[in-house]
């Protein structure tokens, strides 16, 4: 995302505060977030200052702001897929990357990075990935979170019966980095 501009359409704000779209948009017009809307059009725009202002003075982590990049949680107990998808994804993608390698460690990274998108290896040692899905689901700061499975034991329908536990998509193991980067781009996917 862009931030030499000086204006931000609700989607950028969205991606960068880490809520939905219709959560700027509630923000716009009841006031608390000022900016002005295309004459003939009802798409919004927010300055950047007055971003800055309604982040500091809600309590909103600037981080979001400061590094313009999508923020992506890999939760893997294998620690060679974790290695492998960071060092991948960070030399070819402008994605800002940490990972957990249990639930506990992916709950305290959601608490301190506010992803936008977690990708979750559903069967954890430690944990129950649609348990892990249905806590990020119940924090408010992390609403905008998109969730993203990945298996090598699920077939295609128990990995669609996943979406109602709060998943956007499902990456089969073993799966081309290509796929991870086309699913996080799907699942960020915020217009404006």
């Amino acid at each position: 995302m862009p931030l030499d501009k000086d204006v931000l359409t609700t989607g950028e704000v969205a991606k960068i505060c880490n809520v939905a779209p219709r959560t700027v948009s509630k923000w716009f017009d009841s006031g608390q977030l000022k900016g002005y809307r295309i004459p003939g059009s009802k798409d919004r725009r927010i300055p950047v200052d007055e971003l800055h202002r309604f982040m500091r003075s809600h309590g909103i982590p600037m981080h979001g702001l400061t590094s313009g990049k999508t923020r992506v949680l890999i939760v893997d107990a294998d620690t060679e897929v974790l290695d492998t998808l960071q060092q991948v994804l960070a030399s070819q993608t402008n994605y800002e990357i940490e990972t957990a390698s249990c639930g506990f460690e992916a709950g305290l990274c959601c608490e301190r990075f506010k992803p936008h998108v977690v990708i979750l290896d559903i069967h954890l040692p430690d944990a129950d990935g649609k348990t892990i899905a249905q806590i990020i689901r119940s924090q408010d700061s992390l609403q905008g979170t998109r969730l993203i499975a990945m298996s090598a034991k699920l077939t295609d329908g128990q990995a669609y019966a996943l979406r109602p536990a709060g998943f956007s998509d499902f990456l089969k193991k073993p799966f081309q980095v290509r796929q991870v980067v086309e699913a996080i781009e799907k699942a960020t996917n915020i217009a404006a």
